[in-house]
């Protein structure tokens, strides 16, 4: 599956913008959510094939959203990559439990997140 359209979900601003533009400049077509709720809202309208996600944010966590994610049958193929600024091995580890295809560390790295979606398609 070519992987085109992308939802980032993050409660920061910032951190959105900086993965919008990093995705964009490399020929994506980017949606943002500012939460887990406007996430599930937003898969309905935008069917993205992939969706990159913030572990820690208000409401439902980005652990909670990719369970939910995961185990619905509508949106069970979209892969979830989720992006944490705590230590990686632990959140790494509750990702792959909740059904992420893989969980990467913030500051994200551009040319490891683009190396990694690449694996995806």
């Amino acid at each position: 599956m070519a992987i085109k359209n992308i939802l980032v979900v993050d409660d920061s601003a910032t951190d959105r913008f900086f993965l919008t533009e990093l995705l964009e400049t490399a020929g994506f077509n980017v949606v943002g959510a500012e939460s887990g709720e406007e996430c599930l809202t937003k898969v309905a309208e935008k069917h993205p094939d992939l969706i990159l996600c913030d572990v820690v944010m208000p409401g439902l966590t980005g652990f909670q959203l990719t369970r939910m994610l995961t185990k619905d049958p509508v949106t069970a193929n979209i892969p979830v990559i989720l992006c944490t600024g705590k230590s990686q091995a632990t959140d790494l580890a509750w990702a792959l439990k909740m059904g992420a295809k893989a969980c990467v560390t913030k500051p994200v790295v551009s040319a490891e997140l683009l190396s990694l979606i690449k694996t995806l398609e």
